[in-house]
Parts: C-alpha cells; sequence; structure tokens
C-alpha cells in the first residue's frame, strides 16, 4: 500500500514538473521568477541559494514533496483517494497548500448530508486527523461518485477563487485561459 502510494505520488509530482515547464520570469506573474513552478521565495524557503535559472528538476521535486506533499499531508490523501490527493497537491503548488486544503474542508462539510455523516470540520486549511477521518467517512458513504464530486468540487471553487483574482487584478486576466485550461478538472 505505501510502495503504491509512493509511486502514484512520484506521478503526481512529475506531471507537476511536467505542467509548470522550465524558467519563467514574467513581470506580470505575481509569482515572480520561476524554475519548474517552483517560485524563488519557496526556494529559498527551503534553502536553495543559486539562481532560479539552473534550480535542478531533482531540486524542485524535492521541494514539491517536502512543501507540497509531506507538509501539508496530501501524501494521506493520496493513500486514501489518488484523483483527490493529485488534485489537492496540484491546487496546492498553484494557489497554496492551505487554499487547497480549505476547499476540500469546505466540500466535505458541504456534503455531510444533515451533518451526522461525519464531525463537522473547522475549516482551517491543515489536513489533520478530522479531515482525513471526514474524507474516509464520505469515501464510505457515497462510494466512487464521492470522489467524483469531491473533484467536481474542488474545481469549481478553483475555478472562481481564478475569477475573483481576474476581476481584483485586470493585469492577472492574461494568465486567466490557461489557469483554467491546464487546471481546472485536472
Amino acid at each position: 500500500m505505501i510502495e503504491v502510494a509512493e509511486q502514484r505520488i512520484e506521478r503526481i509530482l512529475s506531471d507537476v514538473i511536467q505542467a509548470e515547464g522550465g524558467y519563467v520570469n514574467d513581470a506580470a506573474d505575481r509569482g515572480g521568477e520561476t524554475r519548474w513552478g517552483i517560485t524563488a521565495s519557496t526556494a529559498r524557503a527551503y534553502g536553495y541559494t543559486g539562481p532560479m535559472t539552473t534550480l535542478s528538476e531533482a531540486t524542485a521535486r524535492a521541494i514539491y514533496r517536502a512543501m507540497y506533499v509531506d507538509a501539508p499531508r496530501f501524501g494521506d490523501i493520496v493513500a486514501i483517494a489518488p484523483d483527490i490527493g493529485a488534485k489537492l497537491v496540484d491546487t496546492g503548488v498553484n494557489m497554496g497548500t492551505a487554499t487547497a486544503a480549505a476547499f476540500l474542508q469546505r466540500w466535505l462539510n458541504a456534503f455531510n448530508d444533515t451533518g451526522t455523516r461525519y464531525a463537522e470540520l473547522v475549516v482551517d486549511g491543515q489536513v489533520g486527523n478530522k479531515t482525513l477521518d471526514a474524507l474516509r467517512a464520505f469515501l464510505r458513504w457515497r462510494g466512487p461518485m464521492g470522489t467524483t464530486a469531491l473533484l467536481k468540487g474542488i474545481n469549481s471553487s478553483q475555478g472562481d477563487r481564478y475569477l475573483d483574482i481576474c476581476e481584483a487584478n485586470r493585469t492577472q486576466r492574461r494568465f486567466a485561459f490557461g489557469w483554467v485550461l491546464n487546471r481546472v478538472g485536472m
């Protein structure tokens, strides 16, 4: 089971790196200078001190693993529901892990019928045991359709967030098409 989850995580990281591409330094991009989708500030927080143009794919993969899989406990979600875990990793990379986790928590609360299927979650953007327990209970109750519904819910929240960003800052509109095309529905 652990080996299968590890293989899935490696595939997820490969997909993220492929989607993010190589070096970018677009003045209009609020993320600033990036390589493999890793921002300079994220690389520095991880301890990388070299130029972003030479950040290796292996270092990017290690950063993604530490900061976008292990720290937010999205790897635990991959072990429970691989497609949901993959969505959270990708959303976390693009919007922040707390935002991705909050999307999951909000939708688990919304889908909690009369609030009796599992404990109501505090939407704090942190995946803990209560969030994992709620996810397990939801998927036991709803089965494969539960995975589909959660993915659709998270995607709708992600799309709404992109729209909010573009409406609040017109300079970000140039990225909207790519965000929706490449991120919503993944």
